[in-house]
C-alpha cells in the first residue's frame, strides 16, 4: 500500500476535483511510461509513487505500467525486466495492466495514415540539417518545406514504400503540417516517423518505420484509456503537440496531460544518459552500483522500499524545479533503519571470573530489548550466567 495515502498535491487535486464533475466518466487511470534504455534511478521513484500511489488511493483507480519502446536501438529486454522488479520492490503492483508502445505499431501506422488523407501529415525529403534550418529559431520563424505542397496522394505513396523498406536511412520522414511560424517550436512541423533500419528486440525486422515519441507516446496513452497523463515540467511545452496529436488523428481517448516538477537531488547525476556511460565505460561495476543513485544501487546499499516512499511522500509533488539535498534521503532512510534494525550485544572476547561464593547450577536472567523505539520487539529471559554451559571452570561467567 502507498505510504502517500492522503498526501495532498495539486495533481490530486485536479483529480478530486474531476472526479466530482464527473470529468472522464469518473474513471481514474495513470501509467508509468518509461523507456527500457537503462535502469530506474530515484528521479523514476518520484514519478512511480506518484502515479501508482494515486490510483491505489482512489476507489477503482488503476495505473498502468508502459514500456514506451519506439526505439529499437537503445533499448534491450535487460531493462525491461529490471524495470518490472524495481517497480515491485517498491511495493507497487500493475495487475496484469502491462503495456508496450511496440504493441501499437500497426494502429499508429493507420493513425498517421489518417492524417495524411486528412492533409495533416506529408513526406518530407529534407536532411536532418537542412530540416534544422528550415525550423527557424525562437525568435524567428521557420519557413516551409518545398515537400510541404505535395497532394495526400504522392504523400500516401511514399508513405507506404517508407514502410516497405524501399528507402534508406534519413532520406525521408513523415512530418505533421501544423503552423511552421508557430512561436511554440515543437509545433513547427514535427517529425512524426523516421526510417530506421534496424531490429526491435520485440518485433525483429517486421518495421523500419519508427514513430517518434511525441507521437506515439500520446496516442499509447489514448489506445489505453489513460485520464491522467503525468509527466515531469519538460513537456510542458510540448502539451499543445500532444493534445494536437490525439485530436487530429480522432484517437478513441482524450487523456489530460499535467506536468509536475521532476526530483533533482545535490550532488548526484540524475540524467540516464550519463548514467549509462558510467556503466558503459566500466566506471562503475554495473547500474547496481551502491554508488549510483539507481534504485538497484540504493538496495544495494542498504535503502529500504519504505524509506523511499516516505522520501517522495515528504519531498511532495510541485510545479517549480528545485533541488533536494541529499542528506534529507538519508535521513529517511536512518529514520526507517532507526525502527526495524534490532540491537544485538555479543561478547566477541569474553574475561572469565572465577566466582567461589556463586553457586554452580544457579542462573539470573535480565531482559534485553533488541530495539529501544519499539518496546515490542524486546526479548526477556537471556540468561546472565551465558558462559556457565562452555566454561570449565566452576562459576565462570562473562
Amino acid at each position: 500500500m502507498s505510504d502517500q495515502a492522503g498526501a495532498s498535491n495539486f495533481i490530486r487535486e485536479i483529480v478530486t476535483a474531476d472526479l466530482a464533475a464527473g470529468k472522464h466518466g469518473n474513471r481514474v487511470v495513470t501509467r508509468f511510461p518509461p523507456e527500457p534504455n537503462g535502469y530506474l534511478h530515484i528521479g523514476h521513484a518520484k514519478s512511480i509513487c506518484l502515479n501508482f500511489g494515486l490510483a491505489q488511493d482512489t476507489p477503482n483507480g488503476i495505473c498502468h505500467l508502459r514500456f514506451d519502446d519506439t526505439n529499437p536501438t537503445t533499448e534491450d529486454p535487460e531493462y525491461v525486466q529490471a524495470i518490472q522488479d524495481d517497480v515491485r520492490w517498491l511495493g507497487f503492483d500493475w495487475h496484469e495492466k502491462m503495456f508496450f508502445a511496440s504493441d501499437y505499431f500497426e494502429r499508429l501506422y493507420e493513425f498517421a495514415v489518417r492524417l495524411i488523407q486528412k492533409n495533416l501529415a506529408y513526406v518530407d525529403t529534407l536532411t536532418a540539417e537542412d530540416m534544422r534550418s528550415y525550423r527557424g529559431t525562437l525568435t524567428e520563424p521557420g519557413k516551409n518545406s518545398p515537400s510541404r505542397t505535395r497532394s495526400a496522394e504522392e504523400n500516401l505513396d511514399l508513405f507506404r514504400r517508407m514502410r516497405a523498406g524501399e528507402f534508406a536511412d534519413g532520406t525521408h520522414t513523415l512530418r505533421a503540417k501544423i503552423d511552421m511560424a508557430s512561436p511554440n517550436i515543437n509545433l513547427r512541423d514535427p517529425v512524426l516517423y523516421r526510417i530506421r533500419h534496424a531490429t526491435h528486440y520485440r518485433t525483429g525486422s517486421a518495421w523500419c518505420l519508427y514513430p517518434a515519441y511525441d507521437y506515439a507516446h500520446p496516442l499509447s496513452d489514448a489506445l489505453e484509456g489513460i485520464t491522467h497523463s503525468i509527466c515531469t515540467l519538460e513537456f510542458e511545452d510540448h502539451r499543445p503537440l500532444y493534445n494536437w496529436v490525439v485530436e487530429q488523428a480522432e484517437a478513441p481517448c482524450r487523456p489530460q496531460q499535467i506536468e509536475f516538477a521532476r526530483l533533482n537531488l545535490t550532488y548526484t547525476v540524475m540524467s540516464k544518459r550519463k548514467l549509462l556511460e558510467l556503466v558503459s565505460k566500466k566506471l562503475v561495476t554495473g547500474w547496481d552500483d551502491p554508488r549510483l543513485p539507481t534504485i538497484k544501487g540504493l538496495r544495494r546499499r542498504g535503502y529500504t522500499p519504505e524509506a523511499i516512499r516516505a522520501f517522495c511522500d515528504h519531498i511532495g509533488v510541485a510545479k517549480r524545479e528545485a533541488t533536494v539535498e541529499m542528506q534529507l534521503l538519508e535521513h529517511f532512510v536512518r529514520e526507517d533503519l532507526n525502527r526495524r534494525s534490532p540491537r544485538v550485544m555479543a561478547v566477541l572476547r569474553p574475561l572469565k571470573i572465577i566466582l567461589d561464593n556463586y553457586p554452580e547450577d544457579q542462573s539470573e536472567e535480565l531482559e534485553a530489548i533488541n530495539n529501544p523505539e519499539v518496546r515490542m520487539m524486546a526479548v526477556k529471559g537471556v540468561p546472565r550466567k551465558m558462559a556457565a554451559v562452555s566454561a570449565p571452570m566452576k562459576g565462570a561467567v562473562p
